[in-house]
């Protein structure tokens, strides 16, 4: 609802920014996604995100 959030990658504790411009499919906290990342301004964002069935 905010329109960014973050994501958590499995086997790590680093967060990586994620603008709701940068989904495929709608997400919930907590569903396992998959992700590209992508050198934003201010670091490496996450896009191309998609729910893994």
């Amino acid at each position: 609802s905010k329109g960014y959030g973050f994501i958590t990658e499995d086997g790590s504790s680093e967060d990586h920014f994620v603008h709701i411009s940068g989904l495929i499919d709608e997400i919930r906290e907590g569903d396992v996604v998959e992700f590209e990342l992508q050198q934003g301004k201010k670091g490496l964002n996450a896009v191309n995100v998609k729910v893994v069935d």
